[in-house]
């Protein structure tokens, strides 16, 4: 595995109007909260704190690929990460919880940008969304890695074929992009929220129904222990999905909703309990096992607080225009950053003998600029393109 690996497993928005013009999830939400929505007073209201949070995440969760795990990076570091970064790798470790507050975030944005779409507007928003700087994250991750002097190996064609649909890992194919597992657990969440909720129109009621019916079916899953049916409802993460679009309706209709607040607060509860028995000791060796309880609780509950602060306009003064940067250079950042890292590493930190933390500072600064180059050339002019493609009346 190469990433944080699936355990063996309020204000009113415009009809058919997004954030902006680039929703994502997760952290494909780039944009989708830059641009303010109506509110019921008739003002805007600014999300750009969620961008903000999107890339810290996206932060964490590259500081536990760089520091807080072995496996492949141990061979680009030339040695584990906890010798390299003896203080710091404990922190580190806690890192691949920033999964779980995309995840969160990924409900909040998916509510909002799918409420009052078409079922091909809500599709061709996601499509364009993601598949733009996936596919070309995919080829150059792969062209890398094919160079001669690179330790990597990169796959057989058959397999990057297959990588371009992003179904490789039900599929049973190797991963050009170890990130891509939470790709897949996005998906079948827009599978989910697209027939449930923007097939037959989003309501405040079909959307409590849709939160309420997937924590009892995710439930029953895991209990009946069929492979089906917790590979459609995904007990694991259907709490921090569902937490997020509890959240969206605390922001849409207001902080006194006792029903919204049950849906985040019962998310929460099961939340935080996958949280701890998946990564309290990992079961994989490449992973530092022994993580303290509190503190994966501790974290998951920070990401909840922090996008209900969001939702409920605690950050509504945090309204700079680079944060609406930060948030357009998450998801490339997040396609690139762990392989491609990987090689940045080694010739920093083995080939030119820069200190272990000035490699790591110096990684995340490259593939930041990175992010920018594929966002800027890649996700800026293609993805309207795209939309358009799919969905010609938009």
């Amino acid at each position: 595995m190469t990433t944080t690996s699936p355990p063996a497993g309020a204000p009113r928005v415009a009809p058919d109007r997004t954030a902006a013009g680039a929703p994502g999830a997760g952290p494909a939400a780039t944009r989708d909260t830059a641009i303010p929505a109506r509110g019921r007073s008739g003002g805007a209201a600014r999300l750009r704190a969620l961008d903000g949070l999107r890339l810290l995440a996206a932060l964490m969760v590259a500081a536990y690929h760089y520091g807080g795990r072995n496996g492949d990076i141990s061979r680009a570091w030339g040695d584990s990460p906890a010798h390299q970064f003896p203080y710091a790798s404990g922190a580190f470790a806690y890192g691949c919880l920033g999964v779980q507050i995309f995840f969160v975030i990924s409900g909040f944005v998916i509510c909002l940008s799918g409420w009052g779409r078409t079922l091909r507007s809500f599709i061709a928003s996601r499509v364009s969304r993601l598949y733009p700087a996936y596919w070309v994250a995919i080829l150059l991750v792969t062209a890398v890695f094919a160079l001669p002097w690179v330790a990597f190996k990169a796959l057989s064609p058959s397999e990057v074929l297959t990588n371009l649909t992003m179904l490789q890992y039900p599929l049973g194919v190797h991963r050009v992009l170890g990130v891509c597992w939470t790709l897949w657990a996005e998906m079948r969440f827009y599978a989910l929220f697209a027939l449930c909720v923007v097939l037959p129109g989003a309501t405040r009621g079909r959307v409590v129904l849709f939160c309420a019916g997937w924590t009892l079916a995710a439930a029953l899953a895991q209990s009946a222990h069929d492979p089906f049916l917790s590979t459609v409802l995904m007990p694991q993460y259907a709490p921090f999905f569902i937490g997020g679009v509890g959240l969206y309706l605390l922001h849409r209709f207001g902080p006194r909703d006792p029903v919204a607040w049950t849906i985040v607060l019962v998310s929460w509860l099961i939340g935080q309990h996958y949280a701890v028995a998946g990564l309290w000791h990992a079961p994989s060796v490449h992973a530092f096992s022994y993580r303290s309880a509190s503190v994966i609780i501790a974290i998951v509950t920070l990401g909840f607080a922090a996008v209900a602060a969001v939702a409920l306009g605690a950050f509504r003064w945090a309204n700079w225009r680079w944060l609406t940067v930060a948030g357009a250079l998450t998801y490339p950042f997040y396609l690139v950053h762990e392989h491609l890292g990987w090689v940045v590493i080694g010739v920093l930190h083995r080939g030119a003998g820069l200190p272990s933390y000035a490699t790591f500072l110096l990684t995340v600064g490259l593939m930041l600029l990175l992010a920018w180059v594929l966002h800027r050339w890649v996700e800026r002019p293609l993805t309207p393109r795209l939309r358009r493609a799919i969905d010609p009346r938009r």
